[in-house]
């Protein structure tokens, strides 16, 4: 059955940071229906195989595209690292993920030609930030760094803590000494930290929020396809997960920036 613009919007993710991404779409966005799955039972991803993390990523593209989306997004950067050929070759839909959205906004924005990619271990050690980068552009400098403290400070909820402040100057020492004007923020847990790492980087350096850009991806998306949701009414937004940890309620709503509705735990 062809996509339809009443269709809901699909997005995943390994785990709970791909609310972020779920956030900038419901604000940019706001009629149209969301359905996202987080993978909370086998979160997190970044220690398994690319052949598991295909097979996951897969196994999720089909649960959604069961639900007739009518686009997904890849909002988790492991899995859009290894796994967004394996996802574009089962959709019959629009794929977005948000490696290709933040190395297509990092290019447009940065002066000197000159970008930083922070994320997790394994996002950094997939490379996949530059090549998306020098596929679009050869001639922009790349440095990347690690930040795996991040994620848990994040979950802490230690959003404006000075452990956290610390943390981001040690990490962002060596890309500063780069001379970057533009810094991607490659995780979706890092949005939270937006304000903080714009006070430890300056003013001048240019934040590119992976959520906000896929978020401008998709409403471009869906406006050239014709898919855009014509109602006028309030959306539904449906939340599965495959297990409900302690504190996924706490969580989920400081990702949101709302109240966590009620979430289905599914079982593959």
């Amino acid at each position: 059955m062809s996509a339809q613009a009443s269709h809901a919007i699909g997005v995943f993710d390994s785990g709970i940071g791909g609310l972020t991404v779920v956030k900038a779409l419901m604000e940019r966005l706001p009629f149209e229906n969301i359905i996202y799955f987080g993978d909370t039972a086998r979160v997190p991803y970044g220690v398994k195989s690319v052949e598991t993390i295909q097979s996951f990523s897969a196994q999720i593209a089909e649960f959604l595209l069961e639900r007739q989306v009518k686009l997904l997004v890849i909002a988790c950067n492991t899995m859009a690292a290894v796994a967004s050929d394996v996802v574009q070759g089962l959709a019959d839909v629009p794929v977005l993920d948000v490696i290709d959205a933040g190395a297509r906004a990092a290019v447009a924005v940065s002066r000197r030609q000159a970008v930083g990619i922070i994320g997790t271990p394994t996002t950094i050690n997939s490379n996949a930030y530059a090549r998306c980068i020098h596929a679009l552009d050869s001639s922009v400098r790349v440095y990347s760094q690690a930040c795996p403290l991040f994620v848990p400070l994040v979950e802490e909820g230690w959003l404006d803590h000075e452990v956290t402040r610390l943390t981001a100057r040690e990490y962002l020492k060596p890309v500063f000494v780069e001379a970057v004007d533009t810094l991607v923020l490659g995780c979706t847990h890092y949005p939270l930290l937006k304000p903080l790492l714009q006070e430890v980087a300056g003013p001048s350096m240019q934040l590119v929020d992976s959520a906000s850009t896929v978020a401008e991806a998709a409403a471009s998306v869906l406006l050239a396809e014709g898919l855009a949701n014509p109602q006028r009414v309030a959306p539904t937004y449906r939340y599965y997960v495959t297990d409900i940890p302690l504190r996924f309620q706490t969580m989920g709503s400081r990702f949101l920036g709302r109240d966590m509705p009620a979430v289905e735990m599914i079982r593959f």
